[in-house]
């Protein structure tokens, strides 16, 4: 026999023996007395779609509503989303509530639309597997409300991606037993610096720069972009200033000159080579245990730099994320709070890669 429920106070009741029914044996709702429970609206509508709930009654009209009459009304803010979503997950096998009290003791903070628990566990068993936030492909992102989690966008034909989201701690060991030399010569050129007669470690241990002669060469005349060159300059291996250089990097490219040195310079100091990440659309690719230039390996992050205040388009994170991926990398964006070169207090890291739930 399927039951009704009663939509009164932006949740919908069911009694009888809904508590078995529903919580207990299937994760949905929250206890109330007795055998009673309270469904959120995107709890009931599946259970509706599901056809294990027979009606939902209006409390205040008395209408007695379907599933087709239920979702019209799209009870709460971005309805029809979260229940696609919602539903998706649930076929899935997996069991998920809203992110808040009563529903989970313990909710995940920040904006999660919903707390997704490990195959096998419900809300009453202590552990979440992800928090999951919502959005249509149209919702912006504020930097700000990045959180370690999940992100599902719905897109116009109601496709969802998954996007996993994490904390990132770029580290390396590349050139952690090499000095720097002092005062090489070099030349300042419009958007570049030329290195004369630098030692041969230069380029091929600590991977600053490309030789001038190419691939056949003996002792390699070096072209640095202006971050490699401020940032040597900076630490006396150059007999430049490096406020001269570091300004003509701001004339070059403006304002993003200085945070991307910024993230240039915490990369360096972490043991991780950066170079440009232009031939796949980003700041930097980036290497974390280069010995050699000889023996190079594949570069394992793609480092986007944007200020903190930076708003995300779900489209632009589509497609970071999938060029990441087609080469085997992984996206990470570098949150700059300010812009000057003064270490890694400004920087937050996060990662997105794609998720099959």
């Amino acid at each position: 026999m399927s039951l009704e429920g009663r939509f009164d106070d932006g949740v919908v009741r069911v009694g009888s023996d809904a508590r078995q029914r529903y919580h207990d044996s299937r994760g949905y709702g929250y206890p109330l007395e007795g055998n009673e429970i309270a469904l959120a609206p995107v709890e009931a509508a599946h259970l509706l779609y599901r056809g294990d709930l027979e009606a939902v009654v209006d409390a205040a009209s008395g209408e007695r509503l379907g599933f087709r009459e239920f979702i019209a009304r799209e009870p709460g803010e971005d309805f029809g989303v979260r229940f696609l979503v919602y539903a998706d997950l649930r076929s899935r096998g997996f069991y998920l509530s809203p992110a808040a009290e009563p529903w989970v003791p313990n909710p995940p903070s920040g904006e999660a639309d919903f707390a997704v628990f490990p195959r096998g566990k419900g809300p009453r068993d202590g552990e979440i597997a992800y928090a999951l936030r919502i959005i249509g492909e149209r919702t912006d992102i504020p930097a700000a409300e990045l959180r370690e989690g999940v992100l599902a966008v719905v897109d116009e034909e109601s496709e969802i991606t998954y996007f996993e989201i994490g904390q990132r701690d770029p580290t390396g060991t590349s050139g952690a037993d090499i000095t720097l030399p002092e005062n090489c010569e070099a030349d300042l050129l419009a958007d570049r610096v030329v290195v004369w007669e630098p030692p041969l470690s230069l380029y091929e241990q600590t991977f600053y720069g490309q030789p001038l002669e190419g691939r056949e060469y003996d002792e390699p005349t070096l072209q640095c972009s202006l971050l490699e060159a401020t940032y040597l300059a900076e630490r006396g291996a150059l007999a430049l200033e490096a406020s001269t250089v570091r300004e003509r990097g701001r004339e070059v490219e403006g304002e993003r000159f200085d945070r991307r040195l910024t993230v240039y310079t915490e990369l360096r100091e972490r043991g991780v080579v950066p170079k440009t990440g232009y031939k796949f659309g980003a700041d930097f690719r980036t290497y974390a245990d280069v010995e050699s230039v000889e023996n190079l390996g594949h570069s394992e992050l793609l480092v986007r730099v944007h200020p903190a205040a930076y708003v995300f388009e779900p489209r632009d994170l589509a497609l970071d994320v999938r060029l990441a991926h087609g080469v085997r990398k992984t996206m990470v964006f570098a949150l700059v709070e300010s812009n000057g070169s003064d270490g890694d207090a400004g920087i937050e890291w996060w990662s997105l890669e794609r998720l099959t739930p």
